[in-house]
């Protein structure tokens, strides 16, 4: 998903193929490059010091959304006749109840084709999502159920620098709940609850919303999905935004952790709306109305994140800082290192 955003050469071997756990490094002791917004000042540490750079008072905001096992296999059926024997099928966004956009890796599929991903569940191509190789289809249960068959179905979602299957647990935030996510809402994964307790103890204070994560690569460099085509169901409750706005009165500062949470908050705070979708662009003219910081992984070139974090920070200090990061060794990804950006 190519924009304005920064470019610059990111090595092969930094792309993080394999969860922490599976590096012998507990989630929380990845490594975490702090970069303070104003002076660019860059310090070097481990995520489960994150205490030492926040203060009492200070409010983090994560996503508590739960990642789904996206990628389906179906059997393609058109006029009753079978095409191929399985073909795949990666969610993308759910539309409502029992209809989600899905992006159906065969060519040319149809409207009307069916896809059958067990006896008991199937899905019939129903529509086009405009200006997108995405499809509308429309599944044979609903709600809970259609979950649950997600679930025993499919598998997580995995780009070509994770070089073989992790169970869909390594996908997960300890604090994972409201299942929605096609991709892992992944700043939130270095958190442990160890961690969590000393924060509490120290009087930083924890919230949760929920953004669904859409589906960021559409497997077509063809077709480049800005931020504004990708539209993604959010919720803040009235509980968190009371919160939020009795930090920022006392004069302390809230933390998103991760560029979902900029996006629900940011998208609650401009158009007053705490649930709904949004597909707000934020880039460095972008007046951030509720983040005073982020807690994030780090982004390949190019990607429209970057231009988000350019909200926070200037584009030369982000510049630097990345630099270091590859000469550091830093690893990428959502199984890789943090940024903290304050």
């Amino acid at each position: 998903m190519a924009t304005k955003a920064l470019d610059f050469y990111l090595p092969d071997e930094l792309n993080a193929s394999l969860p922490p756990e599976k590096r012998g490094v507990r989630r929380d002791h990845v490594r975490m490059m702090v970069l303070d917004k104003t002076t660019g000042v860059i310090n070097h540490d481990h995520f489960f010091q994150l205490a030492d750079y926040l203060q009492p008072g200070d409010l983090l905001i994560a996503n508590n959304s739960r990642t789904i096992p996206a990628v389906l296999h179906a059997k393609w059926v058109r006029n009753t006749n079978p095409i191929e024997t399985t073909i795949e099928v990666r969610l993308a966004r759910r539309v409502r109840e029992d209809l989600w956009e899905a992006l159906i890796v065969a060519d040319p599929v149809k409207l009307g084709d069916l896809l059958e991903f067990s006896p008991d569940l199937s899905a019939i191509v129903i529509g086009e999502k405009g200006n997108s190789p995405l499809k509308i289809i429309e599944f044979t249960k609903n709600g809970t159920e259609l979950f649950n068959m997600i679930y025993a179905l499919g598998e997580p979602v995995r780009y070509e620098y994770i070089e073989k299957p992790w169970e869909l647990d390594y996908y997960q935030t300890i604090f994972a709940s409201h299942p929605g996510s096609v991709e892992m809402p992944s700043a939130g994964r270095a958190f442990s609850w160890e961690l969590i307790f000393k924060l509490n103890k120290l009087g930083i204070e924890l919230d949760f919303i929920q953004l669904h994560t859409g589906l960021s690569y559409l497997l077509d460099d063809g077709y480049l999905q800005t931020p504004e085509d990708n539209v993604e169901e959010y919720q803040v409750s009235e509980r968190s935004m009371e919160r939020i706005h009795r930090t920022k009165t006392a004069g302390n500062r809230v933390i998103a952790v991760g560029t979902t949470v900029v996006r629900a908050l940011e998208s609650a705070a401009r158009n007053g709306v705490l649930a709904g979708t949004t597909n707000l662009y934020i880039d460095s003219h972008f007046p951030l109305k509720i983040a005073d910081g982020i807690i994030t992984g780090l982004h390949e070139p190019q990607a429209s994140h970057l231009d988000m974090l350019s909200a926070f920070v200037s584009e030369q200090h982000l510049f630097q800082a990345y630099n270091q990061a590859v000469d550091a060794r830093y690893l990428w990804h959502e199984f890789g290192d943090m940024n903290l950006i304050l």
